[in-house]
């Protein structure tokens, strides 16, 4: 104890707190390069959406946030707090834990394993928890604002300019495999269909793990924009064409509309070859769901042309099947190609012998320069 007869560790304990510093979005995420994101928000709202890369270190289970937000909402936020604390208190070793195996291989900074705390409004959640490895001896930050602040910075990105090239081509031309070749080339490339886990057709999702949601695609989208601008400001980001919809994700309005108006570079390969492409993969594929892909596109496909891929697949047909498809995928991209704004004034087009995702990217780059 001091003079004033109080206990010594408060000042600690105030000192340490001291050192924990919030940060806002643009530093954050710049720190997120290096060291570990904590969400400290229930796993239901993690599993809903978070930062991409940030780990879940709940503060509260799915139930003890709801009784905590009813105490506060009919009760006090005084009430709230102590019932907080009682899920809390008996925590605290496990959290620390948690986070030294989290932390066990990061990079230390300031002489201190250095951590990312945020909840959703940057608020009590995050503070606790920060409070408590700021006192183990982590260097914290925490998130200004929190998540809510973090997808306010996702939207106003997508209404940022960005130039893209758009990568173009009838179904099965091997676009995805173009664009990581693009990208071992030095281009700027970002794969919606792998954000979006879906091959953007009726038929994407088989062979596929579940979509995220749509929030959480945008997070992951917006970081990928951020993330190309930095790396290269004044080249053009390459997109795979895509219909504004992959699966059961929608592309960003602002970003879909940027994507219609930019340099379409197309390559034309022969429909035979494409058949080949995609049976590569839709042949390895369960047949009772891609019996319910067919069914889904009845309507569009017409009751002639489903009775024939239907038959094709129980016969065990699956190029035949496969070309019936493959045929009305044709027609429905011609139709989206033609509705495109200043078609001939953006459309830059090469032909192709064969699906090969180096000789076409390389095709690609010659009608870039």
């Amino acid at each position: 104890c001091n003079k004033d007869k109080k206990p010594r560790y408060f000042y600690i304990l105030f000192l340490k707190g001291m050192a924990i510093e919030k940060a806002d979005i643009q530093q954050f995420l710049l720190l997120a390069a290096q060291y570990p994101v904590l969400d400290v928000r229930s796993p239901g709202e993690y599993l809903h959406a978070h930062i991409p890369g940030a780990f879940n270190l709940p503060l509260f289970t799915n139930e003890e946030r709801k009784i905590v937000g009813t105490a506060y909402k009919q009760q006090s936020r005084e009430t709230a707090i102590k019932k907080g604390l009682e899920y809390f208190g008996p925590k605290m070793r496990t959290l620390v834990e948690e986070v030294e195996n989290i932390t066990q291989h990061s990079i230390p900074g300031q002489g201190k394993r250095v951590v990312l705390v945020h909840c959703w409004r940057g608020g009590m959640r995050s503070a606790g928890v920060a409070w408590l490895l700021d006192l183990y001896g982590f260097k914290v930050y925490t998130l200004s604002g929190g998540y809510k602040n973090f997808r306010r910075y996702v939207l106003d990105n997508f209404e940022q300019h960005y130039s893209f090239n758009i990568l173009g081509g009838f179904t099965g031309s091997g676009k995805t495999d173009i664009l990581q070749v693009l990208e071992q080339n030095g281009e700027t490339i970002i794969d919606l269909e792998k954000l979006a886990v879906h091959k953007g057709s009726a038929f994407g999702s088989l062979g596929l793990p579940v979509q995220p949601s749509q929030e959480m695609f945008e997070n992951m989208l917006a970081l990928a924009l951020i993330q190309a601008r930095l790396k290269a400001a004044d080249k053009p980001i390459w997109l795979e064409d895509e219909s504004q919809r992959i699966g059961n994700i929608n592309i960003p309005q602002s970003i879909w509309l940027a994507m219609r108006k930019a340099k379409l570079y197309f390559i034309d390969i022969p429909y035979e070859e494409r058949l080949k492409h995609i049976i590569s993969w839709y042949g390895l594929q369960d047949k009772d769901k891609i019996l319910q892909a067919i069914i889904r596109i009845k309507k569009k496909l017409g009751g002639q042309e489903t009775k024939f891929a239907v038959n094709y697949l129980i016969e065990d047909d699956i190029v035949a099947c496969f070309g019936v498809l493959l045929k009305y995928y044709d027609k429905w991209y011609t139709k989206g190609l033609q509705s495109r704004n200043l078609l001939n004034e953006n459309l830059l087009q090469t032909t192709s012998p064969i699906v090969d995702a180096t000789i076409n990217a390389q095709l690609l780059l010659q009608m870039a320069d």
